[in-house]
């Protein structure tokens, strides 16, 4: 269990500050973004504008993501295998490579696409996004449940100690 709590390397983050769970905000973000877009290039009168907006948060999301699996994958290698913990994680890295894959495809479909997003590449989102956050469950649950790449409970007993500035403080 120790092992899955350090980094294998220090480009995945010091002890305790992992990057990974950071670098996943860049997709999230970038992808929910696009719905958003995809749904309101359908409601204005031209909405090339928002077409174009949304195929460029949809190309940042996919190099984000490319991103945060590399650091993810150094998380990764850190989990003894033959664990519930590794399952886990193999299964919360094939969804997002899935995701990953289902955004590539969508982002080349989009060269058609001028005026608005087509309800196909709309229903493709939807389920991208579905799929992400029973991604992101797995990976808040790999965090959260299982420490991976927490600080261990040694460490995060210092955050609820009597600090001496605060007892100063108070006399």
């Amino acid at each position: 269990m120790r092992q899955a709590k350090r980094p294998v390397t220090r480009l995945a983050g010091a002890y305790g500050h992992p990057l990974h769970p950071a670098a996943v905000a860049i997709p999230i973000g970038c992808w929910t973004a696009s719905l958003v877009f995809d749904l309101a290039s359908r409601v204005v009168a031209d909405g090339a504008f928002l077409v174009r907006g949304s195929r460029w948060l949809i190309a940042l999301g996919v190099l984000g993501a490319l991103a945060a699996a590399m650091l993810g994958f150094l998380d990764f290698f850190a989990i003894p295998p033959r664990t519930r913990a590794f399952r886990t994680a193999a299964v919360h890295m094939s969804l997002n490579l899935a995701v990953t894959t289902s955004y590539t495809v969508s982002y080349l479909l989009r060269h058609r696409a001028t005026a608005r997003v087509g309800w196909g590449l709309i229903a493709l989102s939807l389920v991208s996004l579905a799929v992400l956050a029973v991604s992101g469950y797995l990976g808040g649950k790999l965090a959260y449940r299982y420490g991976v790449r927490v600080a261990d409970e040694t460490t995060q007993l210092e955050g609820y100690q009597d600090s001496p500035a605060i007892e100063k403080e108070e006399t």
